[in-house]
């Protein structure tokens, strides 16, 4: 990789801290938000179509789908924490027309492409599996780059409402994906979600591309290589950020409760509710409605609040309000009170997605926004290894001792156990003192 003249974009002013000061209008914070939706996306109607076919295509053997999905969340794992840290650390290097981060999520996004395709005429669980692993690698090129956006360019002042607008686009982009697989298993054909995704994501990198600026000017690699600038991103002078570390481990356990209902909610459909690839996709539509509709409402407020009393008090009460959810799940007798379940769920997830981003930035070094963001997808992609990993084996291995439907609801427990830990591991964390915050004047 080789430095490119920088572009006219000086990026805005900035505190001694390093943060910007100039007022973003809103739209800037929905243009920088909205790549979410399209990267959320994604990452739901893979999980949903790679469930759905495994469980319904006859790809494995009956009895066996929870250890298939494991095997494909491990043909992942080594791509998602290794490759979004170490991308996102090089951005902050890099020297480019289009400034530091444009470039990688580009290169990402045309490579997502390619793959989604791949999965979408995939015929074997073998090339399945390649072709996520694959996806992985290129989403997180992207991915990595792009978390720096909201510290490269946010002022302080903002930084709650900027959360709460990738917490809402994040929530939207649950629902385009997991909604359009759900149709399309209900049609027997996620293929077509599958291309239907790429298509949304391609429409919203442009809008970063064109419509964002460039942002801050690199950091100066003062004769170093690329290759001591990537292994710099795995340096234990990020040990000494202890607030950090802790708030990592937080939002492992509290990402894996999540995706203790997200990456088994089919096989939990189908084998504890007893309900067919259609009625499960019906179903699966209804919790996930349900679980939208409560976390578009309480994303704002929560934000808001955060920025009253703090953001780990609210963090505290988004981990109660996901237990009391997946528990209401796990224990379900029909599908109405598992939508119930989803309803409160749901809740959780919006708190969750509007404060903890905020927390994370507030504590980051800002000249190094795109390692430390990105270094917390090692545990943002962790949590659904970890999770499946988990899971899927001891869904089978229920379901064969205690009978068909044991299995998931089990699981179920595991993620509110994965709730309480990661509430613990909160309490260390020094938040930064909430300050009279009067708004800046605007760009």
């Amino acid at each position: 990789m080789t430095d490119i003249a920088v572009g006219a974009d000086p990026g805005p002013t900035t505190d001694a801290g390093g943060r910007p000061t100039l007022a973003l209008p809103t739209l800037a914070l929905v243009r920088i938000s909205l790549f979410w939706l399209g990267l959320t996306s994604i990452d739901a109607v893979v999980n949903a179509a790679v469930q759905t076919r495994i469980k319904f295509d006859g790809l494995v053997e009956p009895g066996t789908e929870g250890t298939a999905l494991a095997l494909v969340a491990a043909a992942t794992f080594f791509f998602a924490i290794a490759v979004q840290p170490t991308v996102g650390a090089i951005s902050d290097y890099a020297s480019t027309r289009w400034g530091r981060r444009k470039p990688f999520i580009v290169a990402g996004a045309l490579f997502d492409v390619a793959f989604l395709i791949g999965i979408a005429t995939a015929n074997s669980l073998v090339a399945i599996a390649a072709f996520v692993a694959l996806l992985a690698l290129s989403t997180n090129v992207a991915r990595g780059p792009f978390q720096g956006y909201v510290p490269d360019l946010v002022p302080d002042r903002q930084v709650g409402q900027a959360s709460a607008m990738v917490g809402l686009m994040q929530v939207l982009g649950n629902v385009v994906g997991f909604a359009l697989a759900a149709f399309a298993a209900s049609k027997g054909n996620v293929g077509v979600a599958i291309i239907a995704i790429a298509i949304i994501e391609l429409v919203t990198m442009l809008s970063v591309v064109i419509g964002v600026p460039n942002g801050p000017p690199a950091k100066p690699r003062n004769g170093r290589s690329w290759l001591s600038i990537a292994a710099e991103t795995w340096g234990l002078d990020i040990l000494r950020e202890r607030s950090y570390i802790w708030l990592l481990a937080s939002r492992l356990f509290i990402l894996m409760g999540g995706a203790a209902v997200l990456n088994f909610v089919f096989l939990y459909l189908a084998d504890a509710q007893g309900l067919t690839e259609e009625e499960a996709g019906t179903a699966f539509l209804m919790m996930l409605g349900a679980a939208t509709v409560v976390s578009l409402l309480v994303i704002i407020p929560a934000s808001r609040l955060s920025d009253r009393i703090g953001r780990k008090p609210v963090i505290y009460a988004c981990t109660a309000i996901g237990a009391v959810g997946v528990l209401t799940i796990a224990l379900a007798p029909s599908v109405p009170i598992a939508v119930l379940g989803a309803a409160v769920f749901g809740a959780s997830q919006g708190i969750f997605l509007a404060v903890d981003w905020a927390l994370m930035t507030d504590i980051i070094p800002k000249a190094s926004s795109g390692r430390y963001m990105g270094l917390s997808n090692v545990v943002t992609a962790s949590s659904t290894t970890i999770a499946v990993f988990i899971g899927g084996p001891l869904i089978d291995a229920v379901n064969k001792s205690a009978g068909i439907g044991a299995g998931p609801r089990l699981e179920l427990i595991f993620g509110v156990v994965y709730f309480i830990i990661g509430a613990f591991a909160l309490r260390p964390v020094v938040e930064p003192p909430r300050g009279a915050r009067v708004a800046p004047p605007a760009a």
